[in-house]
């Protein structure tokens, strides 16, 4: 099943203090797809997605969940339909990993309702899924940087959403753990239907495993649709600065880039493909 909530941003300008970060942005998420957002650093990415996942406020324009807006919308009734793993989680000291999961509960709990076996069915799918079920009773700062990744992502599992933001989810983590997570949220997609929206600093991660780039150039949108459309040697130039080959990913045809350091090309190879 396919999720079918809609996201949208529609002339939406951000910024902090004095500083306009994102301007008159115009953004469609596909729902049920993998959406991965790319950029340079300072480029807007993290400052979208917290106006996505209504964090941020806007100064103008609106981001639209299933076409009401998302900031006019009351809190619960939004942490039923989107969840999101922030840049750098920070748990409580001392928390177990079925507890920090279970907060994930909260938003389909009332004021008077008690934990009920439907949330801890939520929560044991939750731990299944990403394969920390054996993990439930440690402490989470006892855990490695992949482990600790994966709870917090049971964590926002837990809460049963049909769209799922994520920051930065494999940042600190080696690419044996980047693999591992960027797998499940797959897993997700397809056996779930969940429409996952990510900030991803490796373009080539990106490629692979999105259905669907964006790519941000100083606040503003500068390419989205296919990797293939998106992820051109003018495109990493613009929006990275950085000279590079693009050929085809040897493992799923995808864009692959190779960027060209001054140190890099060798004798005799100087000439850069078209």
């Amino acid at each position: 099943m396919t999720s079918d909530h809609t996201l949208a941003a529609a002339g939406l300008s951000l910024g902090y203090g004095d500083r306009t970060v994102v301007d008159d942005l115009d953004l469609v998420i596909p729902p049920g797809k993998v959406t991965a957002i790319v950029g340079a650093n300072a480029s807007g990415k993290s400052t979208v997605l917290k106006a996505m996942s209504r964090l941020l406020a806007p100064r103008t324009g609106a981001v639209l969940l299933d076409g009401k807006e998302i900031h006019r919308t009351p809190t619960k009734e939004v942490a039923r339909t989107l969840g999101l793993l922030p840049q750098s989680p920070v748990a409580p000291e001392g928390i177990a990993v079925a507890d920090l999961v279970g907060r994930g509960r909260h938003p389909h709990q009332g004021m008077l309702s008690r934990w009920s076996a439907e949330d801890d069915a939520a929560v044991a799918r939750a731990l299944e899924v990403t394969g920390t079920a054996d993990l439930a009773d440690r402490a989470v700062d006892e855990l490695s940087g992949g482990q600790r990744q994966r709870v917090w992502i049971a964590m926002v599992l837990a809460q049963e959403t049909d769209v799922l933001l994520l920051d930065e989810p494999t940042t600190f983590l080696d690419v044996a753990h980047q693999v591992e997570v960027l797998d499940l949220l797959t897993d997700l997609n397809r056996e779930l239907g969940t429409t996952i929206v990510m900030v991803l600093h490796d373009l080539n991660l990106a490629a692979r495993y999105a259905d669907h780039l964006v790519a941000i150039r100083d606040g503003a949108l500068y390419a989205c649709g296919e990797a293939a459309e998106v992820l051109t040697r003018e495109c990493v130039a613009d929006v990275f600065g950085l000279s590079s080959v693009v050929v085809p990913d040897p493992t799923c045809g995808k864009p692959m880039v190779l960027p060209l350091g001054r140190h890099h090309v060798a004798e005799g190879h100087r000439t850069v493909p078209a």
